[in-house]
């Protein structure tokens, strides 16, 4: 890989005898958007404050633009944008004052820097004199990303940004990351939804303090070797129960009102199982064969 602007090697961190991240290994070049996808408690946070030099690591190494977390911190700091997981700017300051607040730290004034972040706030500059503290999640999280940016950081780290709030804030977000990977900043950023991978150019599938899989969205799917079916009925519980009692079937899955079944075998016969769920008395039965997505490949990995 070319153009190298994140290497992690061996990373582990340990709190008392909690390990919560196991040897962890990854890099990511230059303009690359890198997707760490995985649950609450996989590692996710303590990987990021690592790289944003707000904790050391326990072993292993990590470098930023070549420098190294430990030794480099002062230098790396100005580098990089952060977003962490909860709010954190002041509440008690306006949007505007807040934006000021955070050019004058890094030497820099908004209208240096404007065009870097103007898509962004201009959704959110009709409300400059409001208190960041009275906006709702979507414009906070677009004053939080304005601040990260301020400063033209080569590489921008965001932990779970679209957390909490609504779906099509989450999409906007999603929107002006690809348009700030444009502008050529690396940009790094976890999250706890499966659909959010499909946004990166690669992602790292991580649980329990260890990462699973390291690839593009599409060749993790690609990796997925047994045939999937979507199967539904009236009585979505009882379904659950019934499938994972028979013999042929290997994992049952909830996604909404739907289960992912696969098979011990290569296929499902869909007649006999729609005559065996007949018989157990499901009504409104629909299978079908589907293709699997990233949650599916984050379940199979983690059996």
């Amino acid at each position: 890989m070319q153009n190298i602007t994140v290497e992690v090697q061996n990373l582990k961190k340990s709190y008392d005898k909690v390990e919560a991240v196991k040897g962890v290994s990854f890099s990511v070049s230059k303009g690359e958007l890198f997707g760490l996808i995985g649950p609450d408690g996989a590692g996710k946070t303590s990987i990021f404050r690592i790289l944003t030099t707000l904790m050391f690591p326990s072993e292993g190494s990590a470098k930023l633009l070549g420098l190294d977390v430990v030794n480099d911190f002062k230098e790396i700091r100005h580098n990089i944008g952060y977003m962490p997981q909860r709010f954190s700017l002041y509440q008690d300051l306006s949007v505007e004052e807040n934006l000021t607040f955070f050019a004058t730290i890094f030497g820099t004034t908004i209208s240096e820097n404007y065009n870097l972040i103007k898509d962004i706030y201009a959704q959110i500059e009709p409300f400059k004199n409001r208190l960041a503290g009275k906006l709702s999640g979507g414009m906070k999280q677009k004053l939080a990303l304005s601040c990260a940016l301020i400063h033209s950081p080569n590489i921008l780290i965001l932990d779970e940004p679209t957390t909490g709030v609504d779906a099509v804030s989450r999409k906007e977000f999603w929107e002006m990351l690809i348009r700030i990977k444009e502008k050529g900043i690396t940009i790094l950023v976890s999250t706890p939804y499966m659909d959010e991978a499909n946004m990166c150019d690669r992602v790292a599938l991580i649980q329990n303090g260890e990462i699973m899989s390291i690839d593009t969205p599409d060749n993790i799917i690609g990796d997925f070797r047994s045939k999937l079916w979507s199967v539904k009925s009236s009585n979505i519980y009882q379904l659950i129960k019934d499938l994972r009692a028979m013999d042929f079937i290997d994992t049952v899955f909830p996604f909404g009102e739907h289960l992912h079944v696969t098979s011990k075998t290569d296929s499902i016969d869909i007649e006999k199982l729609q005559s065996i769920l007949v018989e157990k008395n499901h009504t409104n039965i629909h299978i079908q064969e589907i293709r699997a997505n990233i949650e599916d490949c984050f379940m199979a990995l983690m059996k």
